[in-house]
């Protein structure tokens, strides 16, 4: 698949995911795909906790708000990303680079978990991003040390329905030029 098809074929799939259980090997191929992407200063401080037992799944899912829940429908897989927190964005002696302080570990998150999306949907899997979640169940859940943040829950699987997309903003709607 070219890379503006994968762009293109990209969408939130919302409760429309099959009960097929996704394969250990695809499940690496996506996380290698993530890690892939770029960090402050190669500070790599993304984590990925995966929830595939369908008790852990269900457990995830219950920290989820209602409306979330229904949107993983059956998604086999949930994939929690969390940062390592005061390192991306921060120097040596512990204080903040600039104003965003944790903001990159944030930022270098978005690319990994983007990474991650596009080779799901390269593998022919659908994805969900949410970030309406009970930090502290989830925590719970995976044992998550207090020197990370979650950040958002990803639900993984297949589905066989066509989304149609939302329209997007143009080149000129969002970009200064001078």
């Amino acid at each position: 698949m070219e890379f503006n098809e994968v762009l293109e074929k990209r969408k939130s799939i919302r409760r429309e995911y099959l009960s097929k259980e996704v394969d250990d090997d695809l499940i690496h191929q996506i996380i290698e795909a993530a890690i892939l992407a770029p960090s402050w200063k190669n500070s790599q401080v993304t984590r990925y906790y995966i929830a595939k037992s369908k008790e852990t799944v269900q457990q995830v899912k219950e920290a989820l708000p209602e409306f979330n829940q229904e949107n993983v429908g059956q998604a086999p897989v949930l994939i929690v990303s969390t940062i390592v927190l005061n390192r991306s964005g921060y120097n040596r002696d512990g204080t903040p680079t600039n104003e965003l302080g944790n903001g990159w570990g944030y930022y270098d998150c978005g690319m990994q978990n983007m990474n991650l999306l596009l080779k799901a949907t390269e593998l022919g899997l659908s994805t969900l991003v949410m970030g309406i979640r009970d930090e502290q169940k989830i925590r719970d859940v995976f044992s998550i040390p207090d020197n990370q943040a979650v950040v958002s829950v990803i639900a993984l699987g297949y589905s066989d329905v066509k989304v149609e997309r939302p329209q997007r903003k143009a080149f000129e709607d969002i970009t200064v030029m001078k």
